[in-house]
């Protein structure tokens, strides 16, 4: 079974390992009849999944039911899931079947399993162990046969320590985790997820679909999407639906991130990979991205660093007050008022060089301050201290 052909049957856009390893669990479990536990942030998609079980499972056929135990009272989640007798409670007019005795033979997928109370706990419990369960009011036992998958955004470890959840039913939920990775951890998926949200509501509401600048994507990418795929769905709508300018940019983005920060956000971050591993490529990326406006800066460094005149009124470098100029600067000759002619800047021939003068800038820039440097750069001071000494700079 191709697992691309499993996503475009179901709508599901991503690539990233942490999530193709997922949907193949997913696909591997289906064909048993297994419970399975779903964990996950809230909003990164985890109501696919109990859905792959049933479409590829030998249930597919027959019923199945997605329940929201967060959304139903607790005076009535019993008699949802379990059916009640006629005059068992109040406005109770007739006897009633619960979702378990509705579904016999397909799939139940329980949502938001950890705010069931714990009376209902016990039922659950039954459910699973022996098939069994009596509905409200009566006293005659029914059997079911049930596949239940749950899924839930809570730890239910902190729960079952604090009592709110049972030890022995998250057990006999969890025989086969499944866990969703935030998008955050899907970097390369966001921009995918964006497009087709800009996409569809384009298309729904007959509009010109918004596009984003490489600079605006980036930021997109390294936002932290504290609420997922609903929440960049929620912007994306949002943009779409606000903004004249289709070619949307850094700044317009902004404005539908308010709590965007990106000193705590790397530049550039591979598919898959950490920081870390990531740091080298990250000072590379932003020397290309920032060149035009670094070279500007050079040259104002190097005329605040040593300008001085001679005996004709003209200004020239004072290479004695700028140690490492001649790493920037291969033959200067003159510096007029405006510092605009006689600088030849020395082109980086390889990646060392270009690393080596992008972060002595930074620390000129800086004065010398490592910690600000580093923060200019964005990388850790550990990784800019270590490259600092890697390439020998002074």
């Amino acid at each position: 079974m191709e697992l691309n052909d499993v996503k475009k049957r179901l709508g599901i856009i991503g690539n990233t390992p942490a999530l193709n390893n997922a949907l193949e669990v997913a696909l591997r479990v289906a064909a048993t009849d297994l419970s399975v536990l779903i964990t996950g942030e809230s909003g990164v998609g985890k109501e696919f999944f109990p859905q792959i079980i049933h479409q590829y499972s030998p249930r597919k056929h027959n019923t199945y039911i997605a329940v929201n135990c967060g959304a139903i009272p607790e005076g009535t989640i019993d008699s949802e899931l379990f059916g009640h007798e006629k005059g068992s409670f109040t406005g109770a007019h007739e006897a009633r079947k619960g979702y378990f005795e509705v579904a016999d033979g397909g799939t139940i997928f329980l949502d938001e399993v950890a705010e069931l109370p714990l009376t209902t706990q016990v039922r659950l419990l039954r459910v699973l162990q022996t098939g069994e369960f009596i509905r409200v009011g009566s006293s005659v036992s029914k059997k079911t046969n049930v596949r239940v998958v749950a899924a839930t955004n809570v730890n239910l470890h902190t729960a079952i320590e604090s009592g709110r959840f049972r030890e022995d039913l998250y057990y006999r939920l969890n025989t086969v985790p499944i866990f969703v990775p935030p998008l955050r951890e899907r970097k390369g998926d966001i921009y995918m997820l964006f497009r087709k949200f800009a996409s569809d509501i384009a298309t729904q509401y007959r509009m010109p679909t918004i596009s984003l600048t490489p600079e605006a994507r980036l930021m997109l990418e390294n936002y932290s999407w504290s609420g997922n795929i609903r929440q960049l769905k929620n912007v994306a709508e949002q943009i779409s639906a606000i903004e004249q300018q289709r070619d949307i940019t850094p700044d317009v983005l902004r404005k539908y991130l308010p709590d965007y920060n990106p000193t705590t956000l790397p530049i550039l971050v591979g598919r898959g990979a950490s920081v870390s591993d990531n740091s080298e490529r990250d000072i590379l990326y932003k020397l290309l991205f920032d060149l035009r406006g670094e070279v500007s800066e050079l040259k104002a460094m190097i005329r605040a660093m040593g300008l001085r005149e001679d005996g004709g009124g003209h200004k020239h470098i004072d290479r004695t007050k700028y140690i490492d100029a001649e790493d920037y600067v291969e033959d200067v000759q003159e510096a007029n008022d405006d510092f605009g002619s006689g600088i030849d800047t020395k082109p980086a021939t390889t990646k060392e060089e270009s690393l080596r003068r992008q972060i002595m800038a930074a620390l000129a820039k800086h004065e010398g301050n490592r910690r600000a440097a580093a923060a200019e750069l964005f990388v850790s001071e550990r990784t800019l201290y270590r490259k600092i000494k890697e390439l020998g700079i002074e």
